[in-house]
């Protein structure tokens, strides 16, 4: 009698979610106001998607609810800001990754190691990441929706649900370390500006207010001109680049190159210069992560099967590239590491600019940076609050109905919107009890970036090696090399996981502690626990509503 009646609860619920995808089809086809018997693909270029991108959402079951905005060389521009890779290199290299851990030299070996060689940023992450669902699955929901298509059966449900937490809460903390340096940078001008003044930690989180309002003011009512803003501040990320670089160049005073590429100093307390580096290695990681930003916008970008694959390559090239010249340029011009770090700012790079310019050339520099910095940390905003929108979406968060409502005019999900920058605000207040909160953030945003990458990266490589034959078909593909890269990609995101929960130097109080482990158990615990009192009965996984799913 159990076997029965489970028998015609699983046929109920079946029939209930193909009922649901087809009015999802349905709605999509009044949103986009196409005649499928036209057979043009007029009609949704107008409304900024193509035929490709019909048939991906249609695959997925997904309904068009946003407007496709953005176009390949706006998809890169969106993404290379977002990274902010060489801004970032000069302004969070504080105390993070030098004082405490290793002199700045080492952070070129590391950064040559990753330019170098097949690490999970440029297998995943930024060369090969659409290889493993960007191309096949082009949603905004990301690393949560590829577990849930490419993991075992009998995994699906709940390695997808585990994950959409870890990646909303990755990129939750990704978003606020960016309007965190902003607000802590404009302190160091204040400093610089005004030898009286006595920088705060709770100014500092007014400031990060500041900036989170505006940034939601100009991601929801300037929303259609946010492309044309990106593809401007893309221009700005590249010619000041060049401007700063010259700068340094031709009016600094330099190290020589013994000095930077064979001196190097332990000052972590570790045992060994190794283990420093390993240690110390979350600096060069950070400067080139979030080009996966690009996904998350997927269902914004016009052709995203295939735009978002170039996006990622191109994003990672050339910000790997500025990147690099940076780092090295800038670690020639710190000719007393000493001074740079006991900097009355608080930040070596005003160091070097006090000896490179004068004090207006000094806030021409920093405003630039500023405004780069903002424009990355309003992209990261529009790529955290898409994830939390498909995950809600998905029914994987509490309060999913609100988060997930979508503007009827305005076409963005503005809640999401309001809940990531609430969220930021909320993160921006352990500023005020801790001043080693900025470290703790980006360990936060890496660990759990590490992991959804990894998990993610581990589904597609078990499907691809037991049942490659269920793979979608795409327009990107590594081929043969797809096993070995992905192989690859993972070790290092599983190297990358252990390091990051490392403190900074040893022996460990409650400042130096990296009280990232501490969040991330927190959230998991909490992510657990939704799950058994509610998710397990409310999330499916969004595999159901793929086109050819036929249940566990």
């Amino acid at each position: 009698m159990t076997s029965t009646m489970d028998t015609v609860i699983g046929e109920s619920h079946e029939k209930t979610l193909n009922e649901t995808s087809l009015k999802a089809i349905q709605r999509q086809a009044q949103f986009d106001g196409t005649d499928d018997a036209d057979g043009s693909d007029s009609n949704y270029i107008n409304h900024g998607f193509s035929r490709n991108d019909r048939s991906d959402m249609r695959r997925m079951g997904k309904v068009q609810e946003l407007g496709r905005n953005f176009r390949l060389f706006s998809a890169i521009s969106f993404t290379t800001v977002l990274q902010s890779t060489w801004e970032v290199l000069l302004v969070q290299v504080n105390t993070h990754g030098i004082k405490l851990t290793l002199k700045t030299e080492c952070m070129i070996v590391q950064l040559l190691k990753d330019s170098l060689t097949a690490d999970w940023r440029a297998c995943f992450g930024r060369t090969f990441g659409p290889s493993l669902g960007w191309a096949w699955a082009p949603t905004a929901g990301g690393q949560y929706h590829w577990v849930s298509e490419f993991a075992p059966p009998q995994y699906q449900k709940f390695l997808s649900y585990f994950i959409g937490w870890i990646s909303a809460l990755s990129w939750q903390a990704g978003f606020a370390s960016g309007p965190f340096l902003v607000g802590t940078i404009i302190q160091a001008l204040l400093t610089v500006n005004d030898l009286s003044y006595e920088p705060r930690n709770w100014q500092g989180t007014l400031f990060v207010f500041a900036v989170v309002l505006l940034i939601f003011i100009l991601n929801v009512w300037a929303a259609n001109a946010i492309p044309t803003i990106i593809n401007l501040l893309f221009f700005a990320h590249v010619f000041g680049f060049l401007a700063i670089i010259v700068i340094l160049w031709v009016r600094s005073p330099h190290n020589t190159a013994d000095v930077i590429f064979t001196q190097f100093s332990n000052e972590g307390g570790w045992n060994s210069m190794g283990l420093s580096l390993m240690v110390g290695q979350i600096s060069a990681i950070y400067g080139l992560i979030c080009s996966d930003g690009a996904a998350h916008i997927s269902e914004e970008i016009q052709n995203a099967g295939l735009a978002v694959a170039h996006t990622m390559v191109w994003s990672y090239v050339l910000n790997g590239t500025l990147g690099l010249v940076v780092l090295i340029t800038y670690l020639f011009c710190i000719t007393s590491v000493d001074d740079a770090l006991n900097d009355p700012s608080g930040y070596p790079l005003l160091y070097v600019l006090r000896n490179t310019v004068s004090r207006p050339g000094l806030n021409a520099i920093c405003s630039l940076l500023l405004i780069l910095l903002f424009a990355g940390s309003m992209s990261s905003n529009i790529s955290a609050s898409r994830q939390i929108w498909a995950f809600a979406r998905d029914r994987g968060l509490p309060f999913s109905a609100w988060i997930a409502h979508v503007h009827p005019r305005l076409h963005l999900p503005v809640n999401a919107i309001a809940l990531s920058c609430a969220i930021t605000s909320l993160l921006a207040l352990i500023n005020i009890g801790s001043n080693v909160a900025f470290n703790a953030i980006i360990s936060l945003n890496l660990v759990s970036l590490m992991l959804s990458y990894c998990t993610s990266i581990g589904c597609v490589l078990v499907r691809r090696v037991w049942h490659p034959e269920l793979l979608p078909r795409s327009s990107w593909s590594l081929g043969r090399w797809g096993v070995p890269i992905n192989a690859g990609g993972m070790t290092y995101a599983l190297v990358a996981f252990f390091w990051c929960f490392w403190p900074n130097v040893t022996p460990v109080d409650a400042t130096s502690f990296n009280w990232a482990v501490v969040m991330f158990v927190t959230v998991a615990i909490v992510s657990l626990g939704f799950y058994a009192i509610k998710g397990k009965r409310a999330f499916t996984g969004p595999v159901v509503l793929v086109e050819g799913w036929r249940g566990n």
